[in-house]
């Protein structure tokens, strides 16, 4: 059995492309990435399961378990990354560059540079001495739908104690992020002359209204919570993209707004919708059947492990940080709901995830790997 090292784990990671997103243009099977993954796992005596997500362009989940029975620890990331912008890119994206200290390449810390490392960890395993399970779990989309935590929740193939999700934290356990919903919203008008507005319905001046309506829902959830562990301290209402009408001279006959909502842990996605709806009620009211809403993408609600819970006092010790709260989303609220601890803990910094010339600092490897250790050590034997 011939293993790679990190350096070249970590180069043939990045040499397959497992790009996620909306447009088919960019798009692409992380099949290769899976196979690459399974091949090694399974070398060092994992059970292998792979399954195919559902309504989903060639996509695949991997779970990998070594030992037997209940409980353990789960390290859990995701497979994709996101399209990039080679214009930007100094050198080759899927073609790791060693330089000045540092991995370059799409995927280095955000995140295929985490199954690396766990195999590193892996690789002298006493498997004799297990007394609970370890999983490796590598999920597809999450850079987009997050289809595949969402389809292994569905599936519920693994009962772990605890969980590590690897994104991006600088090794800085993270116990709580906002969700995260996006919207648009629709109104239907009735075109005409514009020298004769009565006999139309503008659109554009029936949006006005709603979006006077969205900026009071945005002010109320300012005025009604707050969480001082945020950098932003309260939801999030933001209007991303809003286009209407076709020309100066005529009545808009078609609008539609785009918005995107972030909430604070404790405020729940059902709680949202029925905000956004009381919001609009009185708009559609006055103008029956010309007002919609409908959802852009599934919702990834918000989440939080209790400070106090063991795996986040390890984590505070193992890693030497106290634990934070971030603002951007990751699977953590679907694989907490396997009813395990869960964090998010990985090496690289989220100020390189989605960037050109993305990379991995020589000086997270060490830490990385000796914390990933310590926590097999406390789960698994």
């Amino acid at each position: 059995m011939s293993l790679p090292n990190f350096q070249q784990a970590l180069t043939e990671l990045i040499a397959s492309p497992s790009i996620s997103a909306t447009s088919n243009k960019w798009d692409q099977s992380n099949q290769a990435v899976i196979e690459l993954l399974a091949s090694w796992f399974s070398d060092l005596g994992f059970n292998i399961n792979i399954q195919q997500v559902p309504d989903s362009r060639g996509k695949y989940n991997l779970l990998a378990k070594l030992g037997e029975g209940e409980g353990g620890l789960l390290l859990s990331g995701h497979s994709d990354t996101v399209p990039f912008d080679e214009k930007g890119w100094d050198s080759d994206p899927f073609t790791i560059t060693d330089k000045a200290d540092k991995f370059y390449g799409l995927g280095t810390c955000d995140m295929k540079g985490f199954f690396a490392f766990i195999l590193q960890a892996c690789k002298n395993l006493p498997v004799k001495g297990m007394r609970k399970p370890l999983y490796v779990l590598a999920t597809a989309d999450e850079e987009t739908t997050m289809a595949g935590a969402r389809f292994f929740i569905d599936q519920q193939l693994a009962k772990p104690d605890v969980a590590i999700i690897g994104e991006p934290t600088n090794l800085k356990p993270v116990i709580m992020h906002k969700g995260h919903m996006s919207h648009r919203i629709s109104v239907k008008g009735k075109s005409g002359h514009s020298s004769m507005p009565q006999k139309g319905v503008n659109a554009i001046e029936v949006m006005y209204f709603i979006i006077e309506k969205l900026m009071t829902l945005k002010k109320d959830l300012k005025d009604k919570y707050i969480n001082e562990a945020f950098t932003v301290t309260e939801p999030t209402l933001n209007f991303g993209a809003i286009k209407g009408g076709d020309s100066a001279n005529r009545i808009c006959g078609d609008c539609y707004l785009d918005i995107d909502l972030r909430a604070l842990p404790g405020i729940k996605d059902d709680e949202l919708v029925h905000w956004l709806a009381e919001a609009l009620k009185a708009v559609a009211e006055n103008y029956p059947g010309r007002v919609s809403m409908e959802e852009l993408h599934a919702s990834s609600p918000a989440f939080a492990e209790d400070e106090n819970s063991e795996l986040v006092q390890l984590a505070e010790k193992f890693s030497g940080h106290c634990c934070q709260a971030v603002n951007y989303a990751t699977e953590a609220p679907f694989i907490q709901q396997l009813g395990c601890q869960t964090i998010v803990l990985g090496p690289g910094s989220i100020d390189q995830a989605h960037q050109v010339n993305e990379y991995l600092a020589f000086d997270q490897i060490k830490p990385t790997e000796k914390i990933l250790l310590q926590f097999i050590q406390q789960y698994c034997f």
